[in-house]
């Protein structure tokens, strides 16, 4: 074999074995959304959509945004179909962060990432019900830290910015990596192609304080 024959194999191999990585990446990911859909709740009011929420504890316990549920008793639509009335534990408005219980168990959840340690261009997706269309995903890349983001509202706040499309409905859903970890709560636009979720630092802190 002649030394441009042996250049053009062993092109040949690495795109085929880039091609077998791409597709393994890809089927990762997909597992990834599949394992967080179950976790992802749609909070109604009556017959209206009103947001999306994330099942944070088996027994019940669910996390959303406080401009999601304002004063109204919302119910709350399982993945599976089964739908059911919250009570509304606890309410920050200030940090947009709303925790309610439904009168279920056994429930699937998610595991909590590391939102403390993100970095710009990291891979996420955003799960929620945009316009009122159940179950959508929206994939995009970390752009930073909302106290790092001057041109983000309330960037002395702590967020994690997205480029990512967001729409009315991913409110309250689950902002996931890669791996299906929880590492935030959608909550709002910032812009076309900017999204803006809650750090599951924060969401963690929120409920120790509210229980304390």
């Amino acid at each position: 074999m002649g030394i441009a024959a042996a250049e053009f194999e062993a092109v040949g191999e690495v795109e085929i074995g880039g091609s077998d990585r791409l597709r393994q990446l890809n089927d990762d990911i997909s597992d990834a959304i599949d394992r967080a859909y179950h976790a992802l709740v749609q909070i109604t009011n009556g017959e209206r959509s009103i947001g999306a929420g994330t099942i944070w504890h088996s027994e019940g316990l669910i996390l959303t945004n406080a401009h999601v549920v304002h004063d109204e008793k919302p119910n709350v639509t399982l993945n599976d179909g089964r739908t059911f009335p919250a009570r509304v534990l606890y309410y920050n408005a200030e940090l947009d962060l709303a925790a309610l219980s439904i009168e279920a168990s056994g429930l699937p959840t998610i595991e909590p990432g590391d939102s403390k340690h993100l970095k710009p261009g990291q891979w996420v997706m955003a799960l929620g019900h945009p316009w009122g269309v159940r179950n959508a995903v929206s994939g995009g890349i970390v752009i930073g830290m909302g106290a790092e983001m001057p041109d983000i509202p309330f960037s002395s706040r702590e967020w994690v910015v997205v480029s990512l499309h967001m729409r009315p409905g991913h409110s309250g859903g689950p902002l996931i990596d890669t791996a299906g970890r929880l590492i935030g709560i959608n909550t709002m636009i910032s812009g076309p192609d900017v999204g803006v979720a809650i750090p599951v630092h924060v969401v963690k802190k929120f409920l120790k304080d509210s229980m304390a």
